[in-house]
């Protein structure tokens, strides 16, 4: 990717036995399919403005899960800059999405590479609620501030 581009994502969280859950989307595709460590990422995507970003994360979250997203606050955890050089900009909110219900949008590509085949892949072939623990070691490096973010965000009662 190069510098200058920008995606903007949705972060949603709940508050669960164990404490707050965060949901996050396994990235789909051949190359992420057996990868669990750095594999995930907050569903998100690109956009170019005038589009405004939160408009892109709420049309990407729809785009990406197949459907709508949740209405209710909006926390805004600022912008982060991906070793790409892509500035990735999120917002949390709350809710109870159930993993089962997600119908991924699908992209395609050439696999094998060379090979001259193009095959019709998910973008994301799942998604699941993890504990800020047990999701810091799956998301993406370059996302993990995300995670510091809303615990921020959470502790002072935002």
């Amino acid at each position: 990717m190069a510098a200058g581009k920008r995606s903007a994502g949705l972060l949603l969280y709940r508050g669960a036995a164990a404490g707050t859950e965060v949901l996050l989307a396994h990235m789909g595709g051949p190359l992420w399919q057996r990868r669990d460590a750095g594999g995930w990422s907050v569903p998100k995507g690109e956009y170019v403005p005038p589009e405004e970003a939160r408009d892109a994360a709420r049309r990407e979250f729809e785009e990406e899960l197949g459907i709508p997203p949740p209405d209710g606050a909006y926390l805004p955890l600022g912008e982060a800059r991906q070793a790409s050089g892509k500035v990735v900009t999120v917002w949390a909110v709350e809710s109870d999405l159930d993993p089962e219900r997600i119908v991924p949008g699908t992209f395609e590509m050439e696999w094998p590479r060379g090979s001259g085949v193009t095959g019709t892949f998910p973008e994301i072939d799942r998604v699941a609620w993890f504990t800020p623990h047990e999701a810091h070691g799956r998301l993406v490096v370059g996302q993990r501030v995300f995670l510091e973010r809303l615990a921020d965000r959470l502790a002072s009662g935002a």
